[in-house]
């Protein structure tokens, strides 16, 4: 990919990067365990972003 992006691409890719981080413990606390993993996980290899 390019090194110069347009910003509205950049702030995608940013909250991209952000929503890919594990669950916090206290949600699955709080869920009784029956939330173990978030559902936007994705690996940048497999699953490509439509940005």
């Amino acid at each position: 990919m390019a090194r110069n992006k347009p910003l509205a691409r950049k702030l995608r890719l940013a909250r991209a990067n952000k929503s890919k981080r594990a669950l916090p413990p206290w949600v699955i606390a709080r869920t009784l365990r029956k939330v173990r993993f978030s559902p936007v996980r994705r690996n940048w290899r497999v699953s490509k972003l439509k940005v």
